[in-house]
């Protein structure tokens, strides 16, 4: 029944966690920066506004990517395989890909070209971890790695260490901000969305939030205080490297995750897999 309950409030608790960095943030550039609530602000401001359909496709895919975000995150806190979750991401990803590469704009399409460099960069390495989980538990459910004795992270710790240089191209962060680019291409694939369909998307990234550091909550296994820790130093860690940080290429973005974090952890794979 608590996993029912986090599942439909997932958005609520993205939201504060979305706050939360916001307000991080802002500490660390040495602004007062917005209050705790004000992405909850933002979303009924969007909501408030006229809604403009460029066409139905593009509104559709936006709130597809919303939808599959929900799913992949309810398959996780309802204890299901790791592995489905997984592909329900892969899904939201894809409808943000396609809704923006439906319409004319060059920013919109640029974004989506990029935003698939992203997921060519991280979902081999999410399969990977999925992977060495169930090597260490023997299962592919979440309930089972909650209520594993050992430490999970004492047995991967090159996955633990390459899924957390990954975050930040999952939630779009310095260095690896590259499909947004507000620099550059103002807002990526998300550029023509407005109004409810806008936010749908950005609902849809605080959810992004809560899957990411549920990943991260699962290296303490059946210790929660020490997934406690681990996801409260994984958000401070992606913090810290976005506000220290200048944008990459895209072009060093891929060859850092193929040239360097995949087989990272798929070296502690191939150890876990020999050796236990």
């Amino acid at each position: 029944m608590i996993n029912v309950i986090l599942t439909i409030l997932a958005p609520f608790f993205g939201g504060i966690v979305y706050g939360i960095e916001r307000v991080v943030k802002a500490r660390m550039q040495r602004r007062v920066g917005p209050p705790l609530m004000q992405p909850f602000y933002d979303f009924f401001k969007l909501m408030d506004k006229r809604p403009i359909m460029i066409h139905s496709l593009h509104a559709l895919m936006g709130i597809m990517y919303f939808i599959a975000e929900w799913f992949a995150l309810g398959v996780l806190l309802l204890g299901n395989d790791l592995l489905i979750a997984v592909f329900f991401h892969v899904i939201a990803v894809l409808s943000l890909v396609v809704g923006a590469s439906s319409v004319r704009s060059p920013y919109s399409v640029l974004g989506a070209l990029r935003e698939l460099m992203h997921m060519i960069s991280y979902e081999p390495l999410m399969v990977l971890m999925v992977v060495a989980l169930y090597l260490v538990v023997g299962s592919f459910d979440i309930k089972d790695i909650l209520s594993y004795d050992g430490y999970p992270i004492l047995k991967l710790p090159f996955v633990f260490i390459a899924f957390l240089l990954t975050i930040p191209m999952m939630l779009q962060k310095s260095p690896f901000d590259v499909a947004e680019a507000h620099q550059e291409i103002i807002g990526g694939p998300e550029i023509e969305y407005s109004g409810p369909f806008y936010e749908a998307l950005y609902t849809g990234k605080w959810i992004e939030y809560i899957y990411v550091f549920t990943f991260v909550f699962l290296f303490g296994g059946s210790h929660y205080w020490l997934g406690a820790l681990l996801v409260i130093f994984a958000f401070l860690f992606v913090n810290l490297l976005d506000n220290s940080t200048a944008r990459l290429d895209f072009r060093r973005m891929v060859k850092f995750a193929w040239g360097f974090l995949i087989p990272m952890a798929a070296f502690n794979v191939i150890l876990l897999a020999l050796f236990e």
